[in-house]
């Protein structure tokens, strides 16, 4: 349900070929890798120049560390109006390294959020004198929300908006949100009651701005005077209280 995931990936082209002799990419669990960031999303708005954060290395070791903004697609071809700096740089055990995003000009829209990905890539130092060690190149992805500054409301206000709805969908129920609001509503939990069952929905997708999303609900028999009871991800990466809405019976 975090907003960031540490997975190993391909290096990009260019600088970053000459760092591929001597090392292997493989999938491990988020507490493998070595560096930390500062933070676990990133608001961009949009009446500001750049914002910062910052990489740390808590490790014994040294790592060279590559840095860049892309799609949710995870993709290296579409272009996106922001340029991590410094994008390629050795980070020393136990130290930091302030990054900073800037933004280009752009025409992403006004009326809600973009959702972007920030990725920092952690590649460790072949040591000398062992030609058959393998180093795994981990990955850092946390998400960038672009914040028109035309938005006057908060992302807390927006929950308060959010519909809450039992469809058939495909011939099955499902518990539906509707998000009228700008902003991506990232959810820690979400618990849906009926006369004392009740069903927890793990791993809940993000609702996206002014837009549906559907859940399974895991043979829960929907029922009259259902309820939700639900906590999303703040700005800061913190929870907020749980808050509890009806649910209205669609089939």
């Amino acid at each position: 349900m975090f907003s960031s995931t540490k997975h190993s990936t391909p290096f990009k082209s260019g600088v970053m070929a000459c760092a591929l002799l001597g090392f292997t990419t493989l999938w491990l669990p988020y507490s493998y890798g070595a560096l930390t960031v500062s933070s676990t999303r990133v608001v961009f708005d949009s009446d500001k120049r750049n914002v910062s954060i910052r990489v740390s290395n808590p490790s014994s070791k040294p790592f060279a560390v590559q840095t860049w903004v892309n799609t949710p697609a995870d993709d290296q071809i579409t272009p996106v109006p922001f340029i991590a700096s410094p994008p390629l740089f050795r980070l020393n055990a136990n130290k930091e390294q302030q990054v900073q995003i800037n933004g280009l000009p752009n025409t992403l829209p006004t009326d809600r959020e973009s959702l972007f990905y920030f990725n920092v890539q952690e590649i460790p130092q072949r040591e000398a004198g062992d030609a058959n060690q393998l180093n795994i190149a981990m990955r850092t992805r946390i998400k960038l929300f672009y914040r028109p500054a035309e938005l006057k409301s908060t992302l807390l206000d927006s929950l308060h908006a959010l519909e809450w709805s039992i469809r058939k969908i495909d011939g099955h129920a499902r518990l539906v949100v509707n998000n009228p609001s700008p902003f991506h509503i990232s959810f820690v939990r979400i618990e849906l009651s009926a006369n004392g069952k009740i069903v927890n929905l793990k791993n809940a997708s993000m609702a996206l701005p002014l837009a549906t999303q559907a859940y399974e609900l895991d043979g829960f028999k929907p029922q009259s005077e259902m309820k939700v009871s639900f906590s999303v991800i703040t700005d800061f990466g913190g929870y907020t209280t749980p808050m509890t809405q009806p649910v209205t019976l669609n089939l």
